[in-house]
């Protein structure tokens, strides 16, 4: 383990001080550093950045800031290529994530997480309670319910040491929110795979959930390297119907209490949401994380809007992550196509990449982000001029639409689309404003 730095970035700027980090995040999201300061201070915004990933870039996530994007990749026991995952990397970074979650738990674990960390710049997220059950599982022979608590715990130091900016932790899993979700009744009950090793080995071994247990001792492991924590959300719902029930929101008041025991000992947080969500539920479901996690920023994964879409779930978490990102959340995960059928492939990874980043953009022009809608007036002013490299220079996907306009057979000296040739409105408009300019 690295040696403790002296402060947190949390630390740092509760003693107001500015540091190297916090002004290279500020000037990518063209605010004052001191605001940053301020917001990381409050707990409202995180500088992610482990101190042993040294070749990476922090990013600031949290309030007044532009909305992040998160793209999963991962092996499984039927998927254990490591250039595939690579590939899935970087195809990811050029689509545009802000960063990247490793969720393997198939083949050279250490490996592939390795190479992805010292391949990319981009933030870098786990889960190490899969690689802990994996270990136990296929090195060690053992059930997955026979983890101890220090196996569990070393998962933690190894992903850390290896540079991992912020961990997904389920600390909220405890035995009295299992109870709350028996008792009202779920169709899915827990659909996180974190949150399902957890509630296993809380049954199985008739004790609590070790992460929440020994909570400081996550944060005494956390603090030297200075990342975040994810604290994930086991009892995210699975599908429209668990959507803000009892388990998922006393889990929630939970994080928000550890939220603060974090805050406390300086160790950055940020607070993991659903999940399949109504439409009607998402504003809601952001408005109560905020007010029960002090403005902790919110990470969610979608939300799906309905249940019934496999094969274009990028979409109805496009649909969901707008709504989610105008109201308050902060950083969005991804969702594939293949999500619920397989494991994505690299195409799959990067139109989910720019699905979400629609979402974020488009709720960053509600909240008012800095730069946000002056994209957009750039973009008018382009297709009002027939600028078409201008148009492809602002463009969320570059590519995808040069080769749609190529492929279309269009006339360049034409200037117009192939839908409407010479009855363009644009060219009648411009013609219309040659004309009265001629008097």
């Amino acid at each position: 383990m690295k040696k403790q730095a002296t402060l947190t970035q949390l630390e740092f700027a509760r003693q107001g001080v500015v540091t190297d980090k916090m002004k290279q995040a500020a000037a990518t999201e063209n605010i004052d550093p001191e605001i940053l300061r301020q917001r990381i201070a409050e707990g409202t915004a995180i500088i992610c950045h482990n101190n042993r990933h040294s070749n990476g870039i922090p990013l600031a996530v949290g309030k007044g800031l532009r909305t992040k994007v998160n793209a999963n990749i991962g092996t499984s026991k039927d998927d254990t290529s490591i250039d595939k995952e690579l590939e899935k990397a970087r195809v990811a970074v050029a689509a545009g994530a802000d960063a990247i979650m490793d969720l393997s738990t198939g083949g050279p674990i250490d490996e592939i997480r390795a190479a992805i960390i010292n391949q990319t710049t981009t933030c870098i997220g786990s889960v190490p309670l899969y690689q802990a059950a994996v270990d136990t599982v296929t090195r060690k022979g053992k059930a997955m319910v026979d983890m101890t608590v220090d196996e569990i715990f070393d998962g933690i130091v190894k992903h850390l040491d290896d540079g991992v900016d912020f961990i997904t932790v389920h600390c909220g899993v405890t035995r009295a929110t299992v109870e709350r979700m028996d008792n009202e009744g779920r169709i899915m009950e827990v659909v996180s795979r974190g949150g399902s090793f957890t509630v296993e080995w809380m049954t199985r071994n008739n004790a609590e959930n070790p992460l929440f247990e020994h909570f400081d001792r996550l944060l005494e492991i956390v603090k030297p390297y200075d990342a975040t924590l994810s604290l994930g959300d086991g009892f995210r719902p699975g599908c429209l119907a668990d959507a803000t029930d009892r388990a998922q929101i006393h889990e929630l008041i939970l994080l928000g209490e550890l939220a603060q025991r974090a805050w406390k000992a300086g160790v950055q947080v940020m607070i993991e949401g659903p999940g399949h969500v109504p439409l009607n539920q998402i504003e809601t479901n952001i408005q109560l994380q905020k007010r029960l996690c002090h403005g902790a920023p919110f990470y969610v994964l979608g939300p799906l809007v309905t249940d019934i879409a496999p094969g274009y779930d990028h979409i109805t978490c496009a649909i969901g992550g707008t709504l989610a990102a105008a109201a308050g959340a902060d950083f969005l995960c991804y969702v594939t196509a293949s999500e619920h059928l397989a494991l994505p492939t690299v195409e799959d990874v990067h139109e989910g990449v720019i699905a979400s980043r629609i979402a974020a953009h488009a709720g960053d022009i509600v909240k008012g982000v800095p730069g946000a809608i002056e994209k957009d007036i750039a973009m008018a002013k382009c297709r009002k001029e027939l600028d078409w490299e201008g148009q492809f220079a602002l463009a969320l996907d570059p590519e995808k639409a040069r080769r749609i306009r190529a492929e279309s057979g269009v006339d360049e000296e034409h200037g117009a689309c192939t839908m409407c040739g010479e009855f363009c409105a644009y060219k009648v408009m411009n013609e219309r404003g040659k004309t009265e300019a001629g008097g």
